[in-house]
């Protein structure tokens, strides 16, 4: 087994809580990184989050030196901004179930809208907004990337890894049979397994990964 020096980013989703990848993290060692998203799911707004950039600047004040990214649903769009912004930041990406800047909607993926604001009635309206196509600028990432994706999610469903996968040239997807939208909490252990597999890390039962304050002063 070898030795990983880089750290690991950890990105949840719409949901915005930093505990979304705990499950995963903690099998992982003690070299994560979790973010949450102010003004998301039920975590407390920031006068500085008003929308997707704001929270692409707010990851890269926690990027000091190459990391690699494990990121779900919107924080996968996330991950591919700041691939494509600092290239030279990201290491290796794991992407689940995300929309990854394409299409979804035009691959079969359901709106998800309506439940999200009857689960989290404060979140910030700004989530529901129209996101960019990054399709033409995908081939351009070079990182390394794991595709894990649930063959039973409506959200994102596999047409649209399998459309990331035509359109990232170093990327792999691994499916989970039974997967829905929330398969790092559901396959926890499958999950982690890959992710080591793919960060060439052991996987360990030792939860040293730290929950921060996203806008904790960093130095870079």
């Amino acid at each position: 087994m070898t030795t990983r020096a880089a750290k690991i980013l950890f990105l949840p989703g719409a949901g915005g809580s930093a505990s979304f990848w705990k499950p995963v993290s903690g099998r992982l060692g003690p070299e994560g990184i979790l973010l949450a998203w102010p003004g998301l799911g039920n975590e407390p707004p920031h006068p500085d989050v008003n929308g997707i950039d704001d929270l692409v600047r707010l990851a890269l004040r926690h990027i000091t030196e190459p990391v690699d990214i494990v990121a779900q649903s919107m924080g996968g769009l996330i991950a591919i901004r700041l691939a494509l912004a600092a290239p030279s930041l990201v290491n290796r990406l794991v992407l689940a179930a995300t929309s990854g800047g394409v299409p979804v909607a035009d691959l079969g993926g359901a709106d998800w809208r309506t439940d999200y604001f009857l689960a989290y009635p404060g979140a910030a309206p700004w989530i529901a907004g129209p996101q960019e196509d990054l399709s033409a600028r995908l081939p351009s990432i070079t990182a390394p990337t794991l595709l894990l994706w649930g063959d039973q999610d409506p959200i994102s469903p596999l047409a649209v890894g399998k459309r990331l996968a035509s359109l990232l040239p170093h990327a792999r997807l691994q499916i989970v049979p039974g997967g829905d939208h929330d398969l790092a909490r559901t396959h926890a252990p499958l999950v982690a397994a890959a992710i080591a597999h793919h960060l060439g890390a052991p996987a360990a039962c030792n939860n040293a990964s730290g929950i921060i304050d996203p806008f904790r002063e960093t130095s870079r």
